[in-house]
Order: structure tokens, then sequence, then C-alpha cells
């Protein structure tokens, strides 16, 4: 290790040091109880609730994910799921924020998004509540390896040691750190988080579009590969043994791609994915005052709008200065360290290092917590030992979240994962799964406990059978699954809920309550 790395690890250990304070600062507090150490006792403030739901649904897919996609393939991809989640980001803060955290206290006071589905019908044997934990704890184990991934990639490329060793050492960190904490430790540090990834996209935008000779020059290079600047048209690299091709000293492309309505309603119906991911809907459940989600829906927009903007250019921009650099899809997602290595004096090489770290952190700590808290809260308290005291749900979810990252570390052994792709999968998941429900559950007052379990279960199964026997067929089955899971969610929601029997006048009046208390505030 030379002294240039060093001077990196530096930089880096001493910000993971600062992440451990943030937890020992408040180790104590969400000790107290399991209402603390699941949903910070209700007290984030709107610029920690609005930057650490960001913070924590964007993961390392930000830094690395998205701007491999662009790097790969160019635009088109990477713009239309950038647009979607941006758009989608927006409309989630403006119409589920603040009905949510109204509802979630009409409805028992939920700390858990299971929980909250529960209370909501007033289920009495369960039913909703341990199907929703089931599902939380499959897609969150998917997305803690697509985390466990960007460690092991990260490390494996900036200090050249082995994938395996470098991913599991990530692992433990994260394991470590969110143990300690709890929700309000993961919220705070998630705030400071979410300030480095944005300075790192932010510094190797402009440095690297310095370093390429100004826009005009990038526009200028990536203008030659058939497609890559298209919003209508894809990319293709000319591939063998699944290595791009390369001649001349540059990168081997075909015949641009179509890009058609279809493919751009499936791109962008990442969007969908955000009615239903637990770790933003619970920073809904979790501000203090209904009323400052406003301001949050600002700063969140903001956030997002900038740093998707700022992904997709820096792929562009590493195509234009290291078009032969890499040459899989694989190793396309390590750009940002490529540009961050190369562009960079150490000491800031690693502070912008930091921000991949510090975009895996936020999110596998959140996707371990919430995962953990599924089980414990929701399966081990609400179904198994009813009486169990607070003390021994803490107990049962540190230990549930061993268990979750073992599988995880275990799915992230592959090296040839593509981030993108395990988030994909995952973002669908609880897209399709938690989206509709939620929407029609603070919406629709027709809305029936049969007709939620319905939709439940149909959108996972169907995100699950469209990946993986429709999807392969090409054509129209090629679409994302999300978009077909969500309506096929909404139509057994609906078909169900109406063939039904109305709801209870209890679960009605408490609608009606939860609708005026968000109109009020």
């Amino acid at each position: 290790m030379d002294f240039k790395t060093v001077q990196t690890l530096v930089a880096m250990c001493c910000y993971m040091a600062c992440v451990v304070i943030i937890g020992l600062v408040f180790a104590r507090r969400a000790n107290q109880s399991t209402e603390n150490y699941f949903l910070g006792g209700r007290s984030l403030g709107p610029w920690i609730a609005a930057m650490s739901a960001e913070a924590s649904d964007m993961s390392g897919w930000l830094l690395m994910g998205l701007p491999g996609v662009a790097y790969w393939c160019g635009v088109a991809d990477a713009a239309w799921t950038a647009i979607g989640l941006g758009v989608g980001t927006y409309i989630n803060w403006l119409l589920v924020a603040k009905r949510l955290r109204s509802y979630s206290v009409v409805a028992g006071d939920a700390i858990t998004i299971p929980e909250f589905f529960s209370a909501r019908f007033k289920e009495k044997k369960k039913v909703l509540l341990t199907i929703s934990a089931v599902f939380i704890l499959i897609f969150f184990t998917v997305y803690a390896s697509s985390c466990f991934v960007t460690c092991g990639k990260l490390f494996s490329t900036l200090f050249g040691l082995s994938y395996h060793s470098m991913m599991i050492a990530g692992a433990l960190f994260v394991i470590f750190y969110t143990v300690l904490g709890g929700f309000l430790a993961e919220s705070a540090s998630d705030f400071m988080q979410s300030i480095v990834m944005i300075f790192a996209l932010g510094v190797i935008l402009i440095t690297g579009t310095a370093a390429a000779g100004g826009p005009a020059a990038v526009a200028q290079n990536i203008r030659a590969i058939p497609g890559f600047t298209s919003f209508f048209g894809i990319a293709q690299p000319v591939m063998e043994n699944g290595v791009q091709q390369v001649s001349g000293g540059a990168p081997v492309f075909g015949e641009a791609g179509s890009y058609g309505l279809l493919t751009i309603l499936s791109t962008l119906s990442w969007g969908l994915g955000y009615f239903g991911v637990p770790q933003v809907l619970l920073r809904f459940m979790a501000i203090r005052k209904a009323s400052e989600l406003k301001k949050s829906r600002r700063i969140a927009t903001v956030w997002c709008a900038v740093s998707l903007a700022s992904a997709v250019l820096i792929g562009m921009i590493g195509r234009a200065l290291y078009p032969t650099a890499l040459q899989t899809s694989s190793e396309a997602e390590n750009i940002f360290v490529v540009l961050s290595t190369n562009l960079l004096p150490p000491l800031l090489a690693g502070v912008v290092m930091a921000g991949i770290l510090a975009a895996t952190i936020s999110s596998s700590d959140s996707y371990l917590l919430i995962a953990a808290s599924a089980f414990a809260k929701n399966i081990y308290q609400g179904v198994l030992r009813r009486d169990a005291s607070d003390k021994k749900v803490l107990w049962v979810s540190r230990l549930m979240l061993l268990a979750i990252s073992a599988v995880g570390i275990l799915v992230a052994l592959d090296e040839n994962s593509v981030i993108f792709t395990l988030v994909a999968f995952a973002w669908a998941g609880f897209g399709a799964t938690f989206g509709p429900i939620m929407l029609l559950s603070l919406f629709w007052k027709r809305t029936t406990w049969r007709g939620a379990v319905a939709g439940m279960v149909s959108g996972a199964v169907t995100v699950f059978i469209w990946k993986l026997c429709l999807k392969p067929l090409g054509g129209a089955f090629g679409v994302y699954e999300l978009l077909p899971a969500f309506l096929v969610s909404l139509a057994f929601i609906v078909g169900v809920s109406l063939l039904d029997k109305e709801p209870a006048p209890e679960i009605a009046a408490e609608f009606e309550e939860a609708k005026r208390m968000a109109a009020e505030a």
C-alpha cells in the first residue's frame, strides 16, 4: 500500500470514526424503549427527516449503480430512471407524508409499517402484520446484500485487496454501527451522510468536467457513440464473453438500440416504488410535527434532483475520460472510484470515497434496522410472545439483525453482482407489495382487510413471476417488473374490497379522524 493510498484510507477512517461517535451519542437514548430505538420517539426535525430519508433511500446505488448505467449504455436508461425517481419523491412527500404521519398516530400509535397496516384494519389474527413483516425481511435482505456488494467493490478497487474480505469487513462495520444506536443514530448520521454524498457528487462532477476539457468537449466525445446521448435510443456495447470489445484504443459499440414509449413508461415506473419503501415511509411517521412536512418536501425534492442529475452526468463524463477502463457492466459501476482516485489529491479522494461509504452505511443501517424490527416487533412480540418486554424485543431485534446480515453477506459473495440489478429487484418488491395498499389505505375508506391481504400478496408474487419467468421472454414482457406488479396489486385491492362487506364503523371513524388531522396540520 503506497503513501497515496494510506492518505485516502486515513480520510475514510476519520469519517467512519465520526459515524461511530454519533452512534455512541444516541445509544443510551435508543435503548430506553422500542419506540426510541425503532422510530426515534417521533422527534425528527424537517431537515433530518428529509435528508436522512433520501440518503437511506439512495444507497451506494446513487454513486456507483446509476453512474455505472450511464457509463455503460448512455443517457436513456439512467436519465428516465432518475426522472421517475425525482417525480416519485415529490409526489410521495406531497400526498403520503402528512396523511401517514396523522394516521399512524390515530391507528394505535403504530411505529412500524406492518404495525400500521395491522392497526389500520383492526385485524385480530395478525395475518396482515405477519405477511408484511415477512416480505420486508425478504426484500431488505436483497437490499442489504447490494450495500455489501458496494463495500466490496469500493475497497477492493481502492486498495487492491480481495473483494470478499473487503465486502465482509464493510458489512461488519455496518452491523456494529446499526446495533449500537438504532433509529435516532441512523437518522442523525444519515443527515451528515447526505451532505457528504452531495459534496462528493459535486466535486467529481466539476473536476471531471474540467479534466475532460469542459462540457463541450465531453459532449463531442460521447456523441460519437451511437445512441449514447439520446433519450429515445440506447448505446449497445459489442460484447464477447461478457467483455466489451476494444478496437484501435476505442470501445466498440453496435447500432443504437430503440427506446420506445413502453420502455420509457417502464423506466419511469421506478417512481412508483416510493409509495412502498419503508425507509422513507418511516421518516414520515417519525417527524415531530406534521406541519413541518412541507419544508421537508422541498428539501428532499431539491436534494434528490441535484444528486440524481449529478450521478447521470458523472457516468457520461467517465465514458469521455476513460472510454476503455471498464469493460463489463459490473466493472462500469466503479467509474466513480476511478474518477476520484485519478483526478483528486489522495486526502480529498478519501473524503469523496467517504461519500460512497456514506451512501452505503446510510442505506444498509436503515434496511437492517427496519428488517430486524419487522421480525422482533411485529412477529415476535406481535404474534409469538405478546407479553415480551421492551428489553427482550430489543435483544431479539439485534439477533435478527445479525441473521439478516449473514444471509445478505452470502448473497453478496458473487463479486460479479450488479448493484443496479439487485436494487431494482428489491425496489420493485417494496413498491408493488406496499405501495398500492399504502395509497388506498390512506385515501380510500372502502379498502378492506381482505383487499389489503390480496393486494399485498398478489403484488409480491407478480414481482417474482415477472422477473424470473416472464421478463426473459422479452418484447412487452421486458418491462420493469414494478409496473405490472403495481397494477396487479391495485386491481386486487379494489376488486376484492368491492366484493367484500364495508369496513366497520370504527375503522371508518379512524379514517375520517386521520383525514381531519392531516388537513389541519
